[in-house]
């Protein structure tokens, strides 16, 4: 488990050059600012922590920093597929400056904190989110089943079938520079509220991590896109 303090991110931008105090006043912007934030990638390179863009909706985009990196605890169950991981991924916790929270794993949101329009409580799957299994991967499972609770309001335990879908090969810009990816759409289906909604996913095509998504955090709450600038190294 590895800890990253964003404390000492602020600590570290307030000691150098002027150049990095405006990428600290994106900070304050965070979530919730008034235009679009975006960083040199050069000046990206310089910082010693895992970083990303994050727009809710159609609102403004803003520079993230990694907060804190752990895994969840564990329980194995009783009976299970050995020849699945079922290790819970590390979930990285992504905050702003005005403790506005994302957490993801893998590459998806699942979780989220202080976010006006409301939150994603848990998300919680029997078996492994294809995303961490290699989506790209012959062998992974294309369908998957988990519950998510969100609030407002009393949304608990509704499950959601997903079956994903590769688009085909794509050119993305990641930060002004054109990166090679797979695109994946995931249909979503919730049945007990005859709710459907569509996420994409834009995978390294080697590697198979998530370099960009599109998400819709639950029925009724924004979609939020993240772009992934420095990645976390355990």
């Amino acid at each position: 488990m590895q800890w990253i303090l964003l404390s000492g991110m602020i600590l570290l931008l307030t000691a150098c050059s002027q150049k990095f105090n405006d990428v600290n006043d994106t900070l304050n912007l965070a979530f919730w600012g008034e235009r679009d934030t975006t960083l040199n990638q050069s000046d990206i390179d310089l910082l010693p922590y895992a970083s990303i863009y994050a727009r809710v909706n159609n609102g403004a985009q803003a520079f993230i920093v990694l907060a804190f990196a752990e895994r969840p605890f564990h329980t194995p169950p009783a009976q299970h597929n050995t020849t699945l991981n079922t290790l819970p991924p590390i979930e990285l916790k992504w905050l702003s400056a005005d403790r506005a929270m994302l957490v993801t794993a893998e590459g998806r949101i699942v979780k989220t904190h202080n976010l006006p329009a409301g939150n994603i409580v848990a998300t919680n799957g029997a078996l492994p989110d294809p995303l961490s299994l290699g989506l790209h991967l012959p062998s992974t499972p294309k369908t998957w089943q988990r519950t998510l609770d969100w609030q407002p309001g009393y949304h608990f335990g509704y499950t959601l079938q997903s079956q994903f879908k590769e688009l085909g090969h794509e050119r993305i810009t990641l930060n002004e520079k054109p990166t090679e990816a797979i695109h994946y759409i995931e249909e979503v289906t919730v049945e007990s509220l005859a709710f459907s909604f569509q996420n994409d996913f834009w995978l390294h095509p080697v590697t198979g991590k998530v370099l960009k998504s599109r998400q819709m955090l639950a029925p009724g709450l924004p979609y939020v896109e993240i772009t992934l600038l420095k990645p976390f190294s355990s």
